[in-house]
């Protein structure tokens, strides 16, 4: 969800705008708070206003994208089950608890509900969003694609479906295309959307930086951070950027920032290893038991931060059998390609090396190029006896975290 699923809400909350434009809202709300104070308005004046109260609970998720609230899912809920006793089943209502679903990290369920809706209406194209969504998630790829596909056939090049086409490329291992669908999507938001702006621009930020374009990458989340200022995604982005750039002491400063703002356990974990980077291992030691406490009172859960959590024990406590026992548990609810990589890393700490090859592999085979995810792969390649394979894949993690030239430096790095 943290990349995919985001900007769904742009082509939603259409349904709900004309409902909405006569009432005005203060400019300075951001555009959440602007939605959420409009539906307010007309539920005040229609208290029997179902589509109101679904408007309310569409702007309340976007409020936990701008904030990552959680909180905001559950009055969206309170607001769906209003909308539900008026309108009993109403598709508006049905389709937006699909996104809450989503945003809970109930993929399963969010999959069955958006898989009898598609039934019931099979040319709704945001029904097919939530699918290729849900399937991503669950690491159903060949799925994914269809739905995504089906986005682009119903709709055509439309934001949410740019979107998803471009996360699809880069997990397939295309990120160039990957960021062309980005840009697509970019230009045609407006310009008053601007914390969809910079999500989609932080998006573009991410590829650049996962193609060694660092300056690039950081140019464009200094401008998602002059659109949306201490937006918690560019922050931690950017906090990327300086670890790229050995400046280990902003990316802390960073990754503090984002976490004031998004206290969440995975967002812990970032700025534990950035203290780790940065020299200051009391702090880093602190934040760490911080985090394994705020992780394992969510690791039941199906919004958790297992993978930071497998990272935790694998790569800083040193306890593989903890790693292996998290990994089990998250690889029961899904097999995306970044739950194949932590279950292979906990398989690898544990000296089940041909076990690790099987689901690392597993994830490669989808034709993601991913640093963390290649390097994983050539360790447990070195220890299955592989070096060829492993040298391969040693040297492409390298390529993808070696800083692009700047026109400055030249070719030679003159």
């Amino acid at each position: 969800m943290k990349r995919l699923i985001v900007v769904a809400l742009i082509c939603l909350e259409s349904y709900f705008a004309t409902a909405q434009t006569s009432v005005k809202v203060e400019s300075t709300l951001s555009p959440a708070e602007q939605s959420i104070e409009r539906a307010n308005k007309i539920i005040a004046v229609k208290p029997n206003d179902y589509e109101a109260y679904n408007a309310l609970a569409l702007a309340l998720s976007r409020r936990a994208r701008e904030t990552s609230d959680p909180a905001c899912y559950m009055r969206a809920e309170q607001a769906l089950e209003k909308s539900f006793a008026i309108s009993p089943g109403n598709f508006d209502g049905a389709r937006i608890h699909v996104w809450l679903l989503l945003g809970k990290h109930e993929f399963a369920a969010a999959l069955d509900e958006a898989t009898r809706l598609n039934k019931k209406i099979p040319d709704d194209v945001m029904i097919y969003g939530f699918l290729t969504d849900a399937n991503v998630e669950l690491g159903r790829y060949t799925d994914a694609e269809k739905s995504a596909q089906w986005m682009l056939n119903l709709r055509g090049a439309n934001v949410p479906s740019l979107t998803r086409a471009a996360y699809l490329r880069e997990l397939f291992g295309d990120n160039d295309g990957a960021i062309e669908l980005m840009e697509m999507a970019l230009r045609s938001v407006s310009p008053t959307e601007v914390e969809d702006r910079a999500w989609i621009t932080t998006q573009v930020a991410h590829l650049k930086l996962a193609s060694g374009k660092l300056q690039q990458a950081d140019e464009l989340l200094q401008q998602a951070l002059a659109e949306f200022p201490n937006y918690h995604y560019a922050l931690g982005m950017l906090a990327k950027v300086r670890l790229q750039q050995k400046r280990y002491d902003e990316a802390v400063k960073l990754y503090r920032q984002r976490y004031l703002a998004a206290p969440h356990a995975e967002n812990l974990y970032d700025l534990a290893e950035a203290l780790e980077l940065a020299g200051r291992h009391d702090q880093a030691a602190q934040a760490f038991a911080e985090f394994e406490r705020k992780s394992l009172a969510e690791t039941a859960r199906a919004d958790n931060s297992n993978h930071e959590l497998v990272f935790y024990y694998t790569d800083h406590a040193k306890q593989p059998q903890k790693a292996l026992d998290v990994a089990q548990r998250e690889f029961a609810r899904r097999q995306d390609v970044f739950t194949l990589d932590c279950y292979a890393w906990a398989l690898y700490a544990n000296g089940k090396y041909p076990e690790a090859q099987q689901q690392i592999q597993g994830a490669l085979s989808v034709g993601i190029q991913d640093a963390k995810l290649l390097r994983h792969a050539g360790e447990i390649a070195l220890k299955v006896g592989d070096t060829k394979t492993a040298q391969r894949y040693l040297r492409r993690a390298a390529e993808l975290t070696r800083p692009e030239p700047t026109v400055a430096q030249g070719i030679h790095g003159e």
